[in-house]
Formats: C-alpha cells, sequence, structure tokens
C-alpha cells in the first residue's frame, strides 16, 4: 500500500503554515498557530509538550481527523485540506494506522476478527492469513479467539498495533500509546512499535508525555502553547 510514496527521504507529510482556533465566547481560542513541518517517509517524530500545547490537535490534524483554520497538510503530495470527508476517509484507509491510548477494539468481536476488520472492510481476500501472521508476530498467537475483555491491557493493545500494522501503512499515528499501560508492558510495547516500524519502513508520527518514548525516535517535535519551539 506504499505505492504514493515509496522514495526515502521524500517528504510524505508537509504542512505550510497549519492553524487551528475554535470560537469561545472570548473570542477566538489558537490552539495552534504557524506550524510548519516537513516529515519523510520512514522516519520517526515524537511530539511533546506540555498537557493543552496542542499534541493531539496537531495530530489530528496531520491524520486528517480534523480540518485547520488555516494553512495546509500534504500527504504523499496530496493536499487533504482540500478534499471532502470521503476523500480523506479514502486516503486514510489507503496510507494511515492508528494506536490510541484507548485501544479502541470492537468489544463483541475475537482479537482476530479485531485485526481482520481493516482488511475485510477493504475486500482483501487474505485478511484472515494476514491477521493471524501479524497476531503471531506480536506474540498473541494463542489468544486469537479471546475477546477484549478477556485480555490485558497490554494484550489489548498488541492487537491494536496488529490491525494498525495489518494494512502495511505508509504512516502510524499513535497517540500516548502506552498511556494506560504499567511501565514494564508499555516497554514491551515500545520496544514492538519500533520493530514493525523498522520491519515495515513505515512513518511513524508519535504524540507522547514519554520521555524514554520520545528519545527512541528520530526526532521531536516540542510544542508550546500550539507553537513549535
Amino acid at each position: 500500500m506504499h505505492s504514493l510514496s515509496e522514495q526515502t527521504n521524500t517528504p510524505i507529510i508537509v504542512t505550510q503554515n497549519l492553524g487551528k482556533s475554535v470560537p469561545t465566547s472570548e473570542g477566538p481560542l489558537h490552539i495552534l498557530a504557524s506550524v510548519d513541518l516537513s516529515i519523510n517517509r520512514a522516519e520517526s517524530i515524537a511530539i511533546v509538550g506540555e498537557s493543552g500545547s496542542g499534541k493531539t490537535t496537531l495530530l489530528s490534524l496531520l491524520a486528517g481527523l480534523d480540518t485547520p483554520s488555516t494553512g495546509s497538510v500534504s500527504i504523499a503530495g496530496r493536499d487533504i485540506t482540500r478534499m471532502d470527508e470521503d476523500g480523506r476517509a479514502l486516503l486514510r484507509n489507503a496510507l494511515i494506522g492508528f494506536v490510541f491510548q484507548s485501544f479502541q477494539l470492537l468489544p463483541g468481536l475475537t482479537a482476530l476478527e479485531n485485526v481482520m476488520l481493516p482488511l475485510e472492510l477493504s475486500g482483501d481476500a487474505n485478511a484472515e492469513d494476514a491477521a493471524r501472521g501479524l497476531l503471531q508476530r506480536v506474540g498473541l498467537a494463542q489468544r486469537l479467539a479471546h475477546t477484549p475483555k478477556q485480555l490485558s491491557g497490554g494484550e489489548q493493545q498488541r492487537v491494536a498495533l496488529a490491525r494498525a500494522f495489518v494494512t502495511q501503512p505508509a504512516i502510524l499515528f499513535a497517540d500516548e500509546p502506552t498511556g494506560n499501560l504499567d511501565s514494564k508492558t508499555g516497554a514491551h510495547i515500545i520496544d514492538l512499535l519500533f520493530e514493525l516500524n523498522q520491519e515495515k519502513q513505515t512513518t511513524l508520527v508519535l504524540v507522547t508525555h514519554d520521555a524514554t518514548l520520545a528519545a527512541r525516535c528520530g526526532r521531536m517535535i516540542k510544542l508550546d502553547a500550539g507553537s513549535v519551539v
């Protein structure tokens, strides 16, 4: 699924003058202002900063989950700010994977079914084999038939990682991927994230409060009150 941007050292994400404001009774509240970024293919980036500095907003804008008030975001050479929601959804399905702090697994599905789902939605006949392979890769071969409530937090996050990587996304966005885990489990998840990232040559963009996790990334982007410092 990487066909849109196979060359390394070519930017896969570019923002220009990116800003986000929301109206309040006191006047506009500026969450992000004039963010100019260029992120290369296969690069790993940590977005860091205090709570309220705009990290999750920036991630949402980069992934096309939210629309900016000013500026533009291009993914693999395509300006997503000019697309409608359907266009952005198609691009996300083709190029992007997500890992959230809250796992976001479907409670009625088994681990295997949760990982198969994105492939089934795109009509991939090989969904089960691919999902089994990745669950084995993250150490959950014995847990395929378990539903989320039968799994520990660390196991649920491993299912979420397998689901994110199963579509072979060109870009993986992770928002506090270890936020709900104890430090030992979190360390395992971090190792796994970077191993899969290297293997698949995925561009990794993650928001984290965790200094150890941020230090593992190739580059850090620090936000302070909505601006890159």
